[in-house]
């Protein structure tokens, strides 16, 4: 594990985050689709920190104990034992995040101080982050697009900011019958019609953003897997298959 010590011997700049939209696909056992990108996102690590606080109806210990079960090769941290939690993210090897409610998540986060802690350990220290739903929700500039109820009123919806725009994780266009609640696209249609300058990006289950940057270059990519989504005010929504470059959202 990296220490305060050693943190400037890392690489001096590049960013790599994976954006999963769930923990399970159809009825997959927890993170086993996702388990390969995970593995593959990681590379040599093998230890990595947890944040469990998006989870609201089981204790963090039982929910870092799922994931631990889930990825058998990684040694994983939960955050909230540490006795230090700004300097266990500046040490972590790896960063994962869990999903639940992004609004607890992200009060959490900023009572805790960790926003700028997060993304230190991330863009200048270099530990990869992966995140799925409520995790990959707070890598977008804000959590507005958060499917998720406001249990918790955060100080603000500001987020990581990984990505400057919007992400909708868990997208899905399926309209139930005789359903007459406002749907996902009308709902995101209407984000975009009030922040006109701000695309929002679906990304259906099954699927993952996946982001590199280093500082010379940028990349950000709809894995293989399903197709996601493209809301922007001038062009409504629009599909983006798989393997799509979306490196031109980043400016």
């Amino acid at each position: 594990m990296y220490t305060s010590e050693n943190l400037d011997q890392r690489v001096l700049f590049f960013m790599q985050i994976l954006m999963l939209s769930s923990s399970r696909v159809n009825n997959c056992d927890y993170l086993q689709d996702a388990k390969p990108s995970i593995i593959a996102h990681l590379g040599a690590i093998s230890s990595a920190v947890f944040v469990p606080y998006a989870g609201i109806s089981v204790s963090y210990d039982d929910y870092t104990q799922q994931v631990q079960d889930a990825l058998p090769e990684l040694a994983i941290t939960g955050l909230h034992t540490c006795a230090d939690p700004i300097k266990a993210i500046l040490e972590a090897p790896a960063i994962l995040v869990g999903g639940g409610n992004t609004f607890h998540l992200l009060h959490q986060l900023q009572q805790l101080k960790l926003i700028d802690a997060v993304r230190q350990a991330v863009i200048k220290y270099n530990a990869p982050y992966i995140g799925w739903s409520a995790g990959s929700n707070i890598c977008g500039a804000t959590i507005r697009t958060t499917n998720d109820m406001p249990i918790i009123e955060p100080a603000s919806f500001d987020a990581l900011n990984f990505v400057p725009c919007q992400l909708n994780p868990h997208y899905t266009d399926e309209h139930p019958a005789g359903f007459h609640g406002e749907t996902r696209d009308q709902r995101l249609t209407e984000f975009v019609t009030l922040n006109q300058s701000t695309p929002v990006i679906g990304i259906r289950e099954g699927s993952a953003l996946l982001l590199k940057q280093t500082d010379t270059s940028a990349s950000l990519s709809l894995v293989p897997g399903p197709d996601g989504i493209l809301y922007t005010y001038q062009a409504g929504k629009t599909i983006i298959p798989a393997g799509t470059d979306l490196s031109y959202l980043l400016a």
